[in-house]
């Protein structure tokens, strides 16, 4: 489900948006809430502003990508032992869990 998500430092722009963004992290939610996001971003090229100037977004409202972050062996390491195994996900006490299925 997340193998495909794109490394941090990515510069995109969104469906209707007129500015670029630079992706600072992947899997996130927002403070108080329950949705899950592939990605949180930031202005480019001024960085983190404010913790109000976040965007929180999935990956179908990209239409523009301008750069794609480092893909180290840290990177690919991270993308293999970590996104790749993530089944489904939810929100649990302000925590993102994998979902726990109940056996039938």
């Amino acid at each position: 489900m997340y193998k495909n998500l794109m490394p941090i430092g990515s510069v995109v722009r969104l469906a209707g948006g007129t500015h670029k963004i630079m992706i600072c992290g992947r899997i996130v939610c927002k403070t108080n809430e329950t949705a899950i996001y592939d990605y949180v971003a930031c202005l480019y090229p001024e960085g983190i502003i404010s913790t109000e100037e976040l965007y929180f977004f999935n990956r179908d409202a990209i239409e523009d990508v301008y750069f794609i972050g480092s893909q180290d062996q840290e990177e690919l390491t991270f993308r293999l032992n970590v996104l790749n195994q993530l089944g489904e996900l939810e929100v649990v006490d302000g925590q993102i869990t994998s979902k726990k299925h109940d056996a039938q």
